[in-house]
């Protein structure tokens, strides 16, 4: 009996330890899960002491750490920043404030430094670099570039801040964004972790807002640009005069020339007129005679003096006021004092 007893105990301590473990493991186990955000880092922290471990980075999922332990959570998207009016000194000693707006991510890989350095306090030192990054590449420019070359403004202002934030180093992966690796960047295993790897944040989208200049430069320049824009017309107003005076002059020579041209095709036609009048006389001429010398042999008159005579009477025919009269003695008696 006394050893059925003794088993008995044994058999019961065991259920109970089992159960203890069961009841142990059912409250354990759901607080041992800890989770991040698929926009989210994080850091293996243990609760009781507060130790991070930074050896490991974490995305987002859930995973079992351990009861004692949590995640310390860093921001995996995109971080906003929204600069207003920073004021900056252009080259010609003028101020102008600017609006800039920007987007950067944190380096999975340099998480580790950025924690040592700030832990989770880092928004206000990106923010005051950033500016500090505006203001030192800002005397680049005169006043009148941040008018008229804001494209090239804008690239000059997004490499300031992007190296300044992001360092001089090549990203591990080229191909994350546009300037993952620009021109003449480091490679990032011989890059130093403190120098050359800026704040160990990616700076991947930038965009220039509003210029503001103020009203007494604006002033200013509008009068400088009126003074430009009469110069311009002025020097119109002149190659206009120029313009005109050389239309005139050759509306002149063309006139000149036509009539030149005219002149010369009046004495071209009496030229050619007279030419054809004495062409025309002497073929009449030519022509009278043949005529007169057909006529001539045809009348049968042969001694000069009959064609003298003959041509007298016609040219006397041709004579508006001369007529021919016959008197009546010599039409019907004949010639009376003839034999």
């Amino acid at each position: 009996m006394a050893d059925d007893s003794g088993g008995k105990l044994i058999f019961y301590l065991l259920v109970a330890v089992a159960a203890v473990g069961t009841l142990l493991i059912a409250i354990l186990l759901p607080t041992s899960f800890a989770g991040l955000e698929y926009y989210e880092y994080g850091f293996k922290r243990q609760k009781s002491t507060g130790e991070v471990d930074t050896d490991d980075v974490y995305p987002g999922g859930n995973y079992l750490v351990g009861p004692d332990f949590e995640f310390k959570k860093f921001t995996a998207s995109a971080h906003f920043e929204v600069l207003r009016d920073v004021t900056v000194f252009a080259s010609d000693k003028l101020e102008v404030k600017l609006d800039v707006t920007f987007q950067y991510f944190l380096k999975k890989e340099d998480l580790h430094i950025l924690h040592r350095n700030y832990d989770l306090y880092y928004q206000n030192v990106i923010r005051t670099s950033a500016i500090d990054a505006l203001k030192g590449v800002a005397p680049n420019f005169k006043t009148r570039d941040f008018i008229n070359n804001r494209e090239e403004l804008e690239a000059s202002l997004f490499k300031a801040v992007r190296e300044r934030l992001g360092g001089i180093c090549c990203a591990k992966d080229c191909g994350l964004y546009e300037f993952a690796c620009p021109e003449g960047c480091k490679n990032y295993t011989l890059c130093d972790d403190k120098t050359e790897k800026g704040l160990w944040v990616y700076v991947k989208y930038f965009q220039l807002g509003a210029v503001d200049i103020p009203s007494t430069v604006e002033e200013r320049y509008l009068r400088a640009l009126t003074q430009l824009e009469d110069a311009d017309r002025e020097i119109l107003l002149q190659e206009a005069k120029v313009v005109r005076k050389d239309t005139e002059a050759k509306v002149r020579d063309i006139q000149n020339r036509a009539k030149e041209i005219s002149q010369e095709a009046e004495a071209d036609a009496k030229l050619m007129g007279s030419v054809a009048t004495a062409n025309y006389t002497a073929i009449v001429e030519k022509a009278r005679a043949e005529g007169l010398k057909s006529l001539y042999q045809r009348l049968g008159l042969k001694t000069q003096e009959l064609k003298n005579s003959f041509d007298y009477l016609r040219t006397l025919g041709t004579m508006e006021n001369v007529h021919f009269t016959i008197d009546f003695q010599q039409r019907i008696v004949g010639n009376v004092g003839g034999g």
